[in-house]
Parts: C-alpha cells; structure tokens; sequence
C-alpha cells in the first residue's frame, strides 16, 4: 500500500458538539498489524460489538466507556499530532455516527484506516479510508454474520484479514479465497489466534501452498502483552 506523504498540518473541520460516539479509549502506540505495521498510530476505540468471537481479546470494548463528542474526539487524536488514525472496536461501524467520524478524521488529513468485522454494511465508509475487513472464520464461532456483499464494495485501497484458529480455519480461508478470487480485490492478511495458533505453522502452511497473502504476527502483543491501551 502507498501512503500518503505527510502533511504540514492538520485542519480540522469541528462538527456540532452534539453528536456523540461512546470511546472505550484513545490511545497512541504502533499498529500491530495490516500492511501499516511498525508506524505510529492513534487508535480510537469505540465501545459495542454484536458478535461474540470466541478469542476476541478486546472485550473489555463490549460495554463502558464514555460518551464524547466529535469534536473532543478530533481534539484528542490532534494532541498527540499523528499522521496515521485508527478507528476500531469493539465494532466501530455499531454507531452509526462513526461514518462521521470517519469523514472528519479524513478532513484533518490524517491517513485512516477502519478494523471492522464485515458483519455490518462498509458501503457508506468515506471512499479516503482504508477498510480493513475481517471475515470471520468457523473457529470464531460467528461465521454466520459475515456479510459477503461487503466484498463488492473493496478496492485494492483496502484488506481482507481472516483471523485463524487452527487448520480447519486455514483450510475454509484458502477456499474462501480461491472460490471468491479475494485476491484480484484486495491485500490479504492471515493473522494466527495470539497463544493457539504457532505463527511458525501458519507460515509453513502459506509457503506450502503458495498463497497470495500476507502473514501478520500481533506486533503490539509481542513487544507488550496483552491489555488496553496497547
């Protein structure tokens, strides 16, 4: 992916003060993952999520959190003068008001990128974000949810990331991706279950097979653990 260079400075449009997202937390550390791993990056964590993984580790995003406006939000992300913003979950796309969100964080000349599940519709995300769609396999126990349309609406400005809990997830992925032609669409990432799936065996089975896809390790997790605010 090619990145934008890095602007002067950030002009930031306020939108009124009462529209409202509830954060769980703002905090600025390295992405961890996707094709812009290693670069400093404010995240935005909103709170809420309809599905359920079974190794989702951001549960504490579920509930809490505090409700801010737009604009403080913008303020907050401005204070750390960022060039990378990531907006993620929980499920952002929960709230409606996160395409707003969204939008302004592009306004302010921030390069911004979107974790989402694929459970919710992406088609109305602000054309300028990266959408980082993450299409649930068996093992998270919510392959049901993932809305296929969605993939209809990518471009190679985004990525597809199948977060896998053993083979059988490695093996539905593959087909997944052959029987789709995901890779004509969009970067694709395969990200190993932190502590249940060795990244080593992922990596012997992508080589093994020739994929087309890109092995992520959770960057953040290795150098801090587990826990927010990381």
């Amino acid at each position: 992916m090619v990145h934008t260079p890095f602007p002067s400075q950030h002009t930031i449009t306020q939108p009124a003060d009462a529209v409202n997202l509830r954060i769980s937390e703002i905090f600025f550390s390295l992405q961890g993952e996707t094709s812009r791993a290693g670069l400093p990056t404010v995240f935005v964590r909103l709170t809420g999520c309809p599905l359920r993984c079974g190794y989702c580790d951001t549960g504490y995003a579920f509930y809490g959190g505090k409700s801010l406006s737009i604009s403080a939000i913008l303020t907050e992300v401005a204070s750390y003068m960022p060039h990378y913003v990531t907006v993620t979950g929980g499920e952002p796309l929960a709230q409606k008001e996160c395409l707003t969100l969204l939008r302004l964080l592009c306004d302010a000349g921030y390069s911004v990128s979107l974790e989402t599940s694929g459970a919710l519709d992406v088609s109305k995300v602000d054309a300028r974000v990266s959408r980082i769609l993450d299409i649930k396999t068996p093992g998270s126990g919510e392959a049901e949810k993932n809305l296929w349309s969605n993939l209809d609406h990518l471009t190679r400005h985004d990525e597809v990331k199948f977060v896998l809990c053993d083979e059988a997830d490695y093996q539905w992925a593959v087909e997944a991706i052959r029987g789709r032609k995901l890779d004509l669409i969009c970067p694709l990432l395969f990200s190993p279950v932190y502590d249940k799936l060795a990244p080593a065996t992922l990596a012997e089975w992508v080589l093994r097979d020739r994929l087309p896809v890109r092995v992520q390790i959770q960057l953040h997790k290795l150098l801090w653990g587990e826990g927010p605010g990381r």
